[in-house]
């Protein structure tokens, strides 16, 4: 073996080990379900699924995405799949309620059914670990309220879609559905 191979090789599995690292760490985050009181631990939680995370607002010309979130949830949740909502105030006041106001608008405008967690930041000096992470895996931070980051089942963002992108678009229903098929690595 020459020592160039050699040394190719040892980037590649130290760059692999990186990721794991990543991958690993991503969800060892604990969170408060909305308008909750025992903090779930969303690696324990969710370990094994593919998820798509959102960062929302009741206030905002995207709010009636709502509905399609819930839609993709309900669709693919016996395959594995969940979508984890996360508010924030973080893009013109769009997210002001209490939490157990935004619960209820949720609940009764739009019959939201999946996991819906505190109040966060998404941008900015306070940015929760779980938004920093996200940011820091695809160089992304969200621009609006709606950004999505599609988690694959071993924990590694593998897609992340800007708030325009709505939860029917073809591009987004084949990652998931491309995610739901794989094997974790």
């Amino acid at each position: 073996m020459n020592r160039k191979w050699l040394k190719t090789m040892i980037f590649v599995v130290a760059l692999a080990a990186a990721g794991s690292v990543l991958a690993a760490g991503l969800l060892e985050v604990s969170y408060r379900p909305l308008a909750g009181k025992a903090p779930v631990r969303l690696n324990e939680k969710y370990a094994g699924q593919v998820l798509l995370v959102v960062n929302t607002a009741s206030k905002c010309g995207y709010t009636p995405q709502y509905e399609g979130l819930e839609a993709l949830h309900q669709k693919y949740a016996a395959r594995g799949f969940a979508v984890l909502g996360f508010p924030s105030n973080d893009f013109k006041g769009q997210e002001p309620g209490s939490e157990q106001q935004i619960q209820e608008f949720c609940t009764l405008t739009y019959g939201v059914k999946f996991p819906m967690f505190e109040k966060v930041h998404v941008i900015g000096p306070e940015t929760t670990p779980l938004y920093r992470g996200l940011t820091q895996a695809t160089g992304v931070a969200p621009g609006w309220n709606f950004h999505k980051y599609l988690i694959s089942r071993d924990g590694r963002v593998v897609a992340n879609f800007p708030s325009k992108i709505t939860p029917d678009d073809p591009a987004l229903v084949a990652a998931i559905e491309r995610e739901l098929k794989a094997s974790p690595r």
